[in-house]
């Protein structure tokens, strides 16, 4: 039970009689302005949030590499034997 082509374009035909051809293109193009306005204000939070993950990362390399060596940000907790037998020997 869908609307046929007939329905539609009693209904169409209704609407260009209330509003006129010319306020239906006005409303036509100012409602696709703003869907292209929508799309483009999304498309750059998406490119921003990528920008700010790009960064992050970059500082996060920055702040584990110092001259040239790479640390490590893991502890482990090591047993007493582990670190007596790496004392150096006198």
């Amino acid at each position: 039970m869908g609307i046929s082509i007939w329905q539609l374009l009693i209904i169409l035909a209704i609407v260009l009689v209330l509003f006129g051809a010319k306020r239906l293109k006005s409303v036509g193009s100012d409602l696709g302005s703003a869907i292209k306005g929508f799309k483009k204000a999304v498309s750059d939070e998406d490119e921003a949030a990528k920008q700010a993950a790009q960064a992050q990362e970059q500082a996060k390399l920055e702040n584990t590499t110092q001259a040239g060596n790479v640390y490590d940000a893991k502890a482990t907790e090591k047993t007493t034997a582990e670190t007596t037998d790496n004392k150096p020997k006198a």
